[in-house]
């Protein structure tokens, strides 16, 4: 009787055994669930949280091309007027100090005796000096005027309002519009020599459909990054080279390189990262490279950088010339 009992005493403990292994592999599979859950729940927080990141990247972008677009499209508007009509009336001027002169030369050289006070004002007038001097003046305001005019040209090339958002163009017409609108700082400056800028543009490169003024955003960031880096080693002799390249009947090549200080190879990697700087506080948000591998990616192309200490960075720019990309600012 003694063992029955000890036997039924084993068989409810061992019943009890199994209810508490059924009840703990339930709360392991509730636990695997809920770790399940959680680690979807992280990844879509992560996603949602990448999102929040390109979408502020492109609010910006959109806001920052706008405001510049618009600024740069006023100032062009308002310089023109007043610049068509100095231009306009510098040919009147040249035909009148023209006619002018030759009237006074014909005039000197009819009267055989001036009174004294012709003689006197000729003489005050330095007007052989005159003869000579105001031709060169008004070739000089007509360089002026003209010079004017291509940073107008610069300017509305740059900013593209005035066109089809999606147009043929030419890249090489963006790339030198984005160098003139950077002379400023490609001049000589107290604390270095002039940047050189050499250009090997390809006679065969293709014109794309793109959206131009958002490449031109990428050229003029660029190669003013490049200027940047080349301000930072003054004592060397600072160049910007821009070579274009048609690698095959579809895609189409810009590389943008300099001879700067280069990019350290742990960083490379992180410079096309939203907000992320090298820069000092206030001098760089981290959106402008952000900004161009974006714009680049929306036509369907790649951006590459190439880098080596004190050799200098080189930024590859690949396009297709045949598809059509879609808006950089959706």
């Amino acid at each position: 009787r003694t063992s029955q009992m000890a036997l039924e005493d084993t068989q409810a403990l061992t019943q009890q055994v199994q209810v508490k292994k059924e009840q703990v592999e339930k709360l392991l599979q509730h636990q695997e669930k809920l770790t399940q859950e959680a680690h979807e729940r992280a990844q879509a927080l992560e996603k949602t949280l990448n999102d929040l990141r390109q979408t502020q990247l492109h609010l910006v972008q959109a806001e920052k091309m706008s405001a510049l677009g618009q600024l740069v499209a006023g100032i062009a508007h308002e310089i023109n007027n007043p610049l068509a009509f100095v231009s306009g009336n510098l040919e009147f001027l040249k035909t009148d100090v023209a006619n002018l002169l030759r009237f006074m030369v014909l005039y000197k050289s009819q009267v055989q005796h001036l009174s004294s006070e012709l003689e006197t004002a000729f003489y005050e007038l330095e007007f052989d000096f005159l003869e000579t001097d105001l031709p060169k003046l008004l070739r000089s305001l007509t360089t002026g005027s003209d010079r004017i005019t291509e940073i107008v040209d610069a300017l509305r090339n740059f900013s593209r309002l005035d066109e089809s958002p999606i147009k043929q163009v030419n890249i090489h017409d963006g790339l030198d519009s984005s160098l003139r609108l950077l002379q400023h700082r490609l001049k000589g400056q107290p604390a270095r020599a002039p940047i050189d800028v050499k250009r090997y543009y390809s006679p065969l490169f293709p014109s794309i459909e793109c959206f131009a003024g958002q490449l031109n955003q990428v050229f003029m960031n660029i190669i003013a990054n490049a200027i940047d880096a080349l301000e930072s080693d003054p004592n060397q002799t600072s160049t910007i080279t821009i070579t274009t390249s048609q690698l095959s009947s579809d895609w189409i090549r810009v590389e943008i390189a300099d001879n700067g200080p280069g990019i350290p190879l742990a960083i490379q990697a992180k410079i096309f990262d939203p907000f992320f700087t090298t820069k000092a506080v206030g001098k760089g948000t981290g959106l402008g490279l952000g900004i161009c591998f974006k714009i680049i990616q929306q036509h369907q192309g790649y951006i590459d950088v190439r880098s080596k200490i004190d050799q200098g960075a080189e930024f590859l720019i690949t396009l297709p010339t045949d598809v059509l990309p879609a808006d950089p600012a959706d």
